[in-house]
């Protein structure tokens, strides 16, 4: 099952995240797109503060091209860096 979950997803990495996003909030916005399996922010984790970038994974191809491909991705008035991630891996 978790092998077929990794086939049919799709990974973006967005970096340049407002301190005060949490995975909820990731995953509101990119939802816009389509369906979203799973958003997180990756935080630091002696500190516990936002490292400023985080993953969004998407169950759909269509909702991942429509996210990677869009010019500009605005968020609390940060220019969002996103990036598909599955072709760094």
């Amino acid at each position: 099952m978790a092998a077929n979950v990794a086939r049919n997803s799709y990974k973006l990495f967005v970096g340049n995240l407002p301190w005060t996003i949490s995975g909820k909030e990731l995953r509101t916005y990119f939802s816009r797109f389509g369906h979203v399996a799973n958003a997180e922010v990756v935080f630091d984790k002696q500190l516990g503060l936002s490292k400023y970038y985080g993953f969004v994974i998407f169950s759909q191809r269509d909702a991942y091209n429509s996210a990677s491909n869009q010019n500009t991705h605005f968020l609390e008035g940060r220019v969002l860096n996103v990036q598909r991630a599955n072709e760094h891996t």
